[in-house]
């Protein structure tokens, strides 16, 4: 089981912006932001973690090197995969494909696609049948 990812962003302000906007409809928020100041060995100048309950499990930080990347966040029902889509397309992400079933993966499979800010393949899903 994972329990954090890291991504670099090519805009740190912009990115954090857009996965507190686009995150907000499965309870994520901004739990904790770090910077050299607090932990000089840092390798980076600043970054950010964000998550629901107060458990960051999402981090960013700039960086130049964007390397293409998908991730899919788990959403407890398929009114939520839309909210999520709604939102994160009025946070200025890029649609890569509506709320819908993707059987192709299994008959519950509910899923939205967008693009970031950087172009990552951003998801979320539900597996449960409506």
């Amino acid at each position: 089981m994972i329990d954090h990812m890291s991504l670099v962003v090519s805009d740190y302000e912009k990115s954090k912006a857009f996965y507190l906007a686009a995150l907000e409809p499965l309870g994520y928020e901004l739990v904790m932001e770090l910077s050299r100041k607090e932990i000089p060995n840092l390798p980076f100048d600043k970054g950010c973690g964000l998550g629901a309950h107060g458990k960051p499990d999402l981090w960013l930080h700039p960086g130049a090197s964007v390397v293409p990347t998908h991730i899919a966040f788990r959403a407890a029902t398929r009114d939520l995969v839309r909210d999520f889509h709604e939102a994160a397309l009025a946070a200025g992400a890029r649609d890569n494909g509506p709320p819908g079933l993707r059987e192709h993966y299994h008959p519950n499979y509910f899923g939205a696609f967008v693009l970031d800010p950087d172009g990552y393949n951003i998801e979320a899903v539900c597996h449960d049948p409506e």
